[in-house]
């Protein structure tokens, strides 16, 4: 009994130290870029703009978006399973997550808050696969002229600590608050 507590105790504080501290920078584009090569421009004030997700009730929920011929692909945001259950995943299988602290599709993770959760960018239209619904996709604008992928009007990001299928973050609080995985639904998983 008390060997199963102690795995449990660790198991918890090896998931809370893996999603990183309770300090960063959600705010300051002036700390030195992201680790990560998804967020490897600079982060210099400009002002954000965004797509929203189309609300066209014509638009069906299908495994795949229509791109116009002359667009170049953007970055596939599909579906998986996961102890959460259904929920989104980019096409090399990294977990998706979104942040409490953006209830808009205005990004606010930069400095230590991107270092830790790279923005989910995109160079073109981002694609729905799986069960993903394209209506809820869209785009945002950061500092620097980066374009983000949303879903439900929220900015997306990965966890620069986790391998493929790997879902280590859930309902963590880092950076000032909660991070969740994405439902198909565009809602957090409970």
């Amino acid at each position: 009994m008390r060997s199963a507590l102690l795995a449990t105790l660790a198991a918890s504080a090896l998931v809370l130290t893996a999603c990183g501290s309770e300090g960063g920078d959600t705010a300051d584009p002036s700390t030195s870029p992201p680790r990560s090569a998804a967020t490897s421009a600079s982060d210099t004030a400009e002002p954000e703009t965004a797509t929203e997700p189309s609300s066209s009730p014509d638009l069906p929920d299908s495994p795949a978006t229509a791109r116009p011929p002359d667009s170049d692909p953007g970055t596939v945001i599909t579906t998986g399973g996961s102890e959460f259950g259904p929920m989104l995943f980019d096409e090399n299988d990294q977990a998706i997550y979104m942040w409490e602290r953006e209830p808009t599709s205005k990004p606010t993770c930069y400095g230590d808050c991107a270092d830790a959760w790279p923005p989910v960018l995109t160079d073109g239209e981002p694609v729905a696969a799986g069960k993903v619904k394209p209506r809820l996709l869209g785009t945002t604008k950061r500092r620097g002229g980066q374009i983000q992928v949303t879903y439900g009007g929220h900015p997306l990001y990965y966890y620069v600590d986790e391998g493929p299928g790997e879902v280590l973050c859930h309902n963590v609080a880092t950076h000032g608050g909660l991070w969740w995985v994405v439902q198909p639904d565009g809602d957090p998983a409970p």
